[in-house]
């Protein structure tokens, strides 16, 4: 009598940081149901190291999208790269291929296909479920994106909530943060992160805001900061980041205890977060890294719709205006907000 082999998964998410984060208890409940299974993900070198050091991955694999290459030699390379890398997952032989988030994705979809698994699982309409053999009905807009990523498990018997959210930082980096805090003279156990980054227009809250918000939870705490942004120049049309817009914070705020903290990689960030004790931001990826971690959050939404991406299993507290604009959130209803946050009034995670 044969033993039967481990299964081997695939979970695909080629999307943002946020989306990875979300999907990081599907990792989890898989280690825990099936401890002998071989469970991988493939990702992009945009969100990869969301994953490093997740005990419940037995291996990443990351390609390049063709948006976050350069020169048109490097598009081709990362084509030729990433025929390559599907031609050699094709030839793991996966029992289940799996599309984790709310909406049906043609380029997930292609991407599980060329690794020839037994059963793909995602959601679809019916229109779109010939290539989906163990398809779901998509969630309602009002179903948070952990539990929509959660849900795929229940063809494998896997139901009930969430298991918690985990980002793992790097204890080397952890240290580096620690240590530049402690040459500052500064106590690691109340340091405010704020992090002035946002890939959503709607999200951006302008640097005056940040400046006067600074200003004001300094005189109120005391408290030490840390500022974190998206690194580079804001005409870069691929990568736009916001160094101006922090240079003009730090040159503002230079009487105040605040210390800049480029993050070229996303290692970089994630140790940054993690000494921090609250984050404050607009929506995204850096919000789900900071829920991953499992720090409070003051957090500032323009259009993304708070029901389906609001932080999840900590602490926060969520400022939308009527407008749907987030510049439109004013200096003092932050200041009260992360008053609230402080104090323990705020909304379960």
């Amino acid at each position: 009598m044969t033993s039967q082999l481990p299964l081997k998964f695939l979970v695909v998410r080629r999307d943002n940081i946020g989306d990875l984060v979300c999907t990081t208890p599907m990792f989890s409940a898989l280690r825990q149901h099936f401890p002998q299974a071989w469970i991988c993900a493939l990702v992009n070198s945009y969100n990869v190291q969301v994953l490093d050091r997740n005990p419940d991955v037995d291996e990443v694999f990351a390609y390049t999208k063709a948006k976050h290459v350069t020169s048109t030699l490097s598009v081709a390379r990362s084509y030729w790269e990433r025929a390559r890398l599907l031609a050699k997952l094709r030839g793991y032989h996966f029992d289940y291929a799996i599309l984790p988030g709310s909406n049906f994705t043609k380029h997930a979809l292609r991407l599980a296909r060329f690794t020839k698994p037994r059963h793909i699982i995602g959601y679809a309409e019916p229109s779109q479920a010939r290539h989906i053999d163990m398809a779901l009905p998509p969630p309602a807009p009002d179903v948070h994106e952990m539990e929509c990523v959660y849900r795929l498990l229940a063809p494998l018997g896997i139901a009930g909530p969430p298991l918690p959210q985990r980002v793992i930082p790097d204890p080397a980096g952890v240290a580096k943060v620690r240590a530049a805090l402690q040459q500052r003279g500064w106590l690691t156990s109340h340091v405010i992160a704020v992090h002035i980054s946002t890939r959503r227009p709607s999200n951006h809250w302008p640097e005056q805001h940040f400046i006067a918000l600074i200003r004001a939870l300094w005189n109120i705490y005391g408290t030490p900061f840390m500022l974190f942004w998206s690194p580079g120049d804001a005409s870069n049309p691929q990568h736009p980041g916001d160094d101006a817009k922090a240079d003009a914070i730090m040159c503002a705020l230079a009487d105040v205890p605040i210390m800049a903290w480029p993050t070229n990689e996303l290692s970089e960030l994630i140790a940054g977060l993690s000494v921090c004790s609250e984050l404050i931001c607009s929506d995204g990826g850096a919000m789900h890294l900071a829920s991953g971690l499992g720090k409070p959050i003051l957090c500032f939404f323009g259009d993304t719709p708070p029901v389906r991406w609001h932080p999840w299993g900590v602490p926060y507290v969520l400022l939308q205006p009527e407008s749907l604009n987030a510049s439109d959130i004013s200096v003092d209803e932050a200041v009260a907000a992360f008053q609230r946050l402080r104090s323990g009034v705020v909304l379960p995670g």
